[in-house]
């Protein structure tokens, strides 16, 4: 059975892991791939989505993680979390600069609830910030959806294209409602139905495992950790 993929895009950030198992939690099937990958290997892969990592580089940086601006052509959702929000507003258009103030840790953020993304989310919300740079105009087409204190736009979107950017995590913990915002992503925007679930996924590998494998030893190196 073929199941709905939503693709997380790695850009060198720490949370891509984590990013895939809360999709996975969504009971939405998830791979991750570096921004590398030959993108006709992800159009084969027909996503219903595909998340864009965050991660320590600047857009104006030499070699930075960059990616083909075909892939917002597909009408295949994105969103990009952190650098990969600057990342989209760079190459579609907008433009990111130095931030005046590093933001980092937790901040109060203000959302626009009419937001597809923010459905059900507080207007005041806490999220985790950790960035250098910062988007100071939106690409055009683009609608500003979030801002903080010291960030104007924490968040975009062209919901039109399916395209979405987030300033901060809404991966990790400390952002209050972001396991609800990637809900969201998956079920609002993405129009996933959750046809995956974790328990099948083992029942059939370790049966195709078996099969393949038969009388022989396999060894498996587990860290036990959140990449397990």
């Amino acid at each position: 059975m073929q199941h709905e993929t939503v693709i997380v895009l790695d850009f060198g950030g720490q949370y891509n892991q984590l990013i895939a198992r809360r999709v996975r939690e969504n009971n939405v099937y998830c791979e991750i791939y570096s921004y590398k990958t030959d993108l006709s290997v992800i159009k084969a892969k027909n996503p219903k989505g595909i998340i864009f990592t965050g991660g320590p580089n600047s857009v104006y940086l030499k070699d930075s993680p960059t990616i083909d601006p075909e892939i917002f052509s597909w009408g295949v959702p994105v969103l990009g979390i952190c650098y990969g929000s600057q990342l989209m507003m760079h190459l579609l258009g907008g433009h990111v600069c130095r931030a005046p103030e590093r933001e980092y840790g937790k901040t109060e953020v203000f959302v626009n609830t009419e937001s597809k993304l923010f459905t059900d989310v507080q207007p005041s919300t806490i999220c985790w910030m950790s960035h250098n740079d910062y988007i100071e105009q939106a690409a055009p087409g683009f609608q500003i959806t979030a801002h903080t204190a010291n960030c104007p736009v924490a968040a975009v979107e062209n919901a039109e294209k399916g395209l979405y950017a987030v300033q901060f995590h809404p991966e990790v913990l400390h952002t209050a409602e972001g396991k609800k915002m990637l809900r969201n992503f998956v079920y609002n925007v993405c129009g996933c139905s959750g046809d995956w679930k974790m328990d099948s996924f083992v029942e059939n590998n370790v049966k195709a495992l078996r099969e393949r494998i038969g009388e022989g030893k396999v060894l498996c190196a587990l860290s036990g950790g959140v990449d397990s």
